[in-house]
């Protein structure tokens, strides 16, 4: 997943514009081979809405990245580009299609829109606003293109945890040459359980990787029970509790919807082993946080690895910053030095997609929230 509805800044490096500016079909097949992008089921000239694009509105591109997408546009097609969402609200009374970001105002003056593409995998502002259903617009976000990444950060917070690298490096900050300063002996991984919630783009990626390390993964997963070779049980989301009371890492990769809210409580944590690690990559209000810093403060978990949160961003005061074995990283968990380059591919696609009404790529479902 990883991230709402809402745009960010980037700095990037020119050499992101060598990328060339006419994709192949080759590129693009390899765009979808590389990161499994699932295209839809059926044609998007076959929805009642679909049109000619004449104007599209992208927001805060990164420098030069308005002129590549342009250069790979029919000349019939105007894309103008917006610092913010406050310039691009200003464009879009008569613009088809917006690159960058979802809101209620957006929908209001956006009379002519009939897709929305976002940048990032989260989808939960923009699904729950009333005008989206009731127009049914065209949402595609960015499902699994960061899920490598991710995963990468799920691994070094549970290598982490388990290794007891926050007590070393106090330690170092001290000047302590002190081989016992974690209060438990570091944990192998090897050989342990670890049980992946949510196996979409990221949860595959991170059991791709625990996999690698030894681990035995176990997935919950809502639409079947079925998985890839490197993941050795998956279930549904009806046995969650009797998966997490054999779990040594529990990571939680979930989309949050109306099911998913609060899914990890008190009552979830305490079906956990004492030693067990809670990693959060998925969405904060997944997790009822105060129940959450409670189980750490009881011992009812070994420690937790926190991504995500809810409140977003996390206020100073706030105790899970303090709980006993944890760490906090605020929402980075998608950012690299590989910068947005994949996901601006993958708006080319659906950018060329659309014009000429193929099958689109990552088309969100309201109905299932992602």
């Amino acid at each position: 997943m990883h991230g709402a509805g809402s745009s960010c800044g980037w700095t990037v490096g020119l050499a992101l514009m060598a990328v060339s500016a006419l994709a192949t079909p080759a590129d693009e097949a390899a765009l979808i081979e590389r990161h499994a992008l699932a295209e839809a089921t059926s044609p998007v000239r076959e929805r009642a809405d679909w049109r000619p694009l004449h104007k599209i509105v992208v927001v805060d591109t990164e420098p030069g990245r308005l002129e590549w997408l342009r250069e790979s546009l029919p000349p019939a097609v105007r894309i103008v580009g917006a610092r913010n969402q406050a310039e691009a609200l200003e464009q879009i009374a008569d613009a088809h299609a917006v690159v960058g970001f979802c809101s209620q105002e957006l929908l209001e003056r956006g009379a002519e829109l009939v897709w929305v593409q976002l940048l990032v995998a989260g989808v939960e502002n923009c699904v729950e606003l009333p005008g989206l259903q009731a127009r049914q617009l065209l949402l595609t976000n960015m499902q699994r293109v960061t899920g490598p990444v991710i995963a990468e950060h799920v691994m070094a917070l549970t290598l982490s945890l388990a290794r007891g690298l926050p007590e070393y490096q106090r330690a170092q900050v001290a000047g302590r040459w002190d081989r016992n300063a974690p209060a438990r002996e570091p944990i192998a991984l090897e050989g342990r359980r670890m049980l992946v919630v949510g196996l979409g783009g990221i949860g595959t990626e991170v059991a791709r990787r625990a996999h690698a390390f030894g681990m035995e993964v176990h997935a919950i997963r809502a639409s079947r029970a079925e998985g890839p070779d490197f993941v050795a049980r998956v279930v549904l989301p009806e046995a969650l509790a009797g998966e997490l009371a054999k779990a040594d890492v529990v990571v939680n990769a979930l989309p949050l919807t109306p099911q998913t809210q609060g899914q990890f409580d008190r009552a979830m944590f305490e079906v956990m082993p004492a030693h067990a690690l809670f990693i959060n990559v998925g969405r904060g209000g997944t997790v009822v946080t105060e129940d959450l810093v409670a189980a750490l403060e009881a011992g009812l978990i070994g420690g937790a690895g926190i991504d995500v949160s809810d409140p977003s961003p996390l206020p100073p005061d706030h105790p899970l910053w303090r709980a006993p074995n944890t760490i906090v990283t605020p929402h980075v968990a998608a950012r690299s030095d590989l910068g947005f380059t994949v996901r601006w591919e993958v708006v080319r696609a659906n950018l060329r997609r659309y014009i000429e009404g193929e099958r689109m790529l990552s088309v969100v479902d309201p109905e299932r929230g992602y």
